[in-house]
């Protein structure tokens, strides 16, 4: 759960967590927003367990740190993945506050998680065709419609932040096929697939750099942002981890 986006933390039952600094070999968060915490509990009476914060390359950790907790998850059993960030959106079609489902995406990190030695998870060169799961897309389209919630689709652009985008790489993402820009979510998901973990991704859209009208942002505006679009996007993920169970 990224920035902004702890509120579903606060519905898990029966739960007891760990903070990130509690457990060996787990990097700690450094982002304003994102707490810190490893939760197990129920959530719609599905057993869960969430990160409440991530960790960003761009703090200074190696690929290997940011997706540790993804092969704690692979250790423990966990088969879904839910993932959640805020994001800049360069698609015109799109409002702030917007909730996009996230069917694919483009990796514009300098390294990838997977370099080194091959975990025994995975093959050596993991099949990429649907890192989304299609399945899980249509279900949350399902929800979004029973619930008159607006939901929009795209594709993800990773990149290493921590700077914002200038106008000029707004374009050029948008132009290589991108809806929305981020700073998260890619290697993790990499690491799930190799892992053979389904995942389902949803970003917040908390600013717009659209071609004809560049706009200044700051971290704070995208926090309240996200803040705002929680219960929504909330709704859509406990009725899905409910129906999964």
């Amino acid at each position: 759960m990224g920035t902004g986006l702890g509120q579903l933390a606060t519905e898990i039952t029966d739960s007891y967590d760990f903070h990130y600094q509690e457990i060996p070999n787990f990097p700690i968060s450094t982002v304003e927003g994102h707490s810190g915490k490893l939760i197990f509990g129920k959530l719609g009476g599905v057993d869960i367990m969430a990160m409440e914060g991530r960790f960003h390359f761009y703090e200074g950790y190696s690929m290997k740190e940011v997706t540790f907790p993804i092969r704690v998850m692979y250790e423990l059993g966990i088969k879904t993945l839910f993932v959640s960030n805020a994001a800049g959106g360069m698609n015109p079609d799109f409002k702030i506050g917007d909730l996009m489902i996230i069917t694919d995406h483009v990796n514009l990190f300098p390294e990838s998680p997977l370099r080194g030695k091959n975990f025994p998870t995975g093959p050596r060169f993991p099949d990429m065709h649907e890192a989304y799961d299609k399945k899980l897309i249509a279900q949350a389209d399902a929800i979004a419609k029973e619930k008159g919630i607006r939901v929009v689709h795209g594709v993800y652009v990773g990149v290493q932040g921590p700077t914002f985008e200038t106008p000029a790489e707004y374009i050029m993402y948008h132009r290589l096929g991108g809806d929305a820009v981020g700073m998260s979510t890619v290697p993790e998901v990499i690491v799930a697939v190799h892992s053979g973990i389904k995942v389902f991704g949803i970003s917040v859209i908390t600013d717009l750099g659209l071609e004809d009208s560049p706009v200044e942002v700051s971290h704070e505006e995208v926090q309240i942002a996200a803040n705002a679009a929680q219960p929504r996007m909330t709704e859509i993920m406990r009725e899905m981890i409910k129906r999964a169970g």
